[in-house]
């Protein structure tokens, strides 16, 4: 009890990490809270002092794993002021967590327990793609402000980019279809990704309105 009191946060970690490796092993409804201590090497007294439920522990899991997203996927870059290369590297991040082994046995989780357990579900989408878009837009947002990109929803922009991300071969990859990408096929991804929403967000690109007045030319 004393260590528990000295050290909440390290009993925290250990706890959580003992719950990502049930989850990952048995998935949601396989792991079991007396699994999870046995693996994270506490009681169950401890364990349900820290956490009540199997789903708030799966709600701690998520939250902390998606935070580790967002620090990793916006932490800054060598040239601030080159909008190309910001979203080069963000993209660049993207796929690769999205990519990375427990990024796809999560989303492989969530996906088969939703049916049973639609609370994962909402979880997973608030804790991380929610969390994403959102700091996204708000990134977006400054770039606008700045110039840098044309004005416009910064939600639906944010969509957009992270859609560009999620190519079909994403898809084969979280369904096991395809072997790991390699460092080409995810940099030829990037490449397109980054290029196609510039070419749609892009400062010089015009409005609709304003292609619709340059195609009626100037009358006589």
């Amino acid at each position: 009890m004393a260590a528990q009191e000295e050290h909440p946060v390290q009993k925290r970690q250990q706890i959580i990490r003992g719950a990502e490796t049930v989850f990952t092993e048995c998935g949601y409804e396989g792991a079991s809270m007396s699994r999870i201590a046995l693996q994270a090497a506490v009681s169950k007294g401890t364990l349900y002092n820290y956490f009540t439920s199997k789903s708030e522990l799966f709600a701690a899991f998520v939250s902390q794993r998606s935070q580790t997203m967002l620090t990793e996927m916006f932490e800054p870059i060598a040239d601030p002021d080159d909008l190309g290369a910001i979203l080069h590297q963000i993209a660049q991040r993207m796929v690769a967590l999205v990519l990375a082994p427990g990024s796809l046995v999560l989303y492989r989780i969530v996906i088969s327990e939703a049916g049973k357990f639609p609370d994962l579900a909402q979880i997973y989408w608030e804790s991380g793609p929610e969390r994403v878009l959102a700091h996204m837009a708000g990134w977006l947002v400054q770039q606008m402000q700045a110039g840098r990109l044309r004005q416009a929803d910064p939600d639906v922009a944010a969509g957009h980019f992270f859609a560009l991300c999620q190519t079909p071969s994403c898809m084969k990859r979280r369904l096991q279809l395809l072997p790991p990408m390699n460092a080409g096929e995810i940099e030829l991804l990037v490449s397109g990704a980054v290029q196609m929403f510039l070419d749609s967000y892009g400062r010089s690109l015009t409005g609709p309105s304003e292609r619709r007045d340059a195609s009626c030319g100037a009358g006589p």
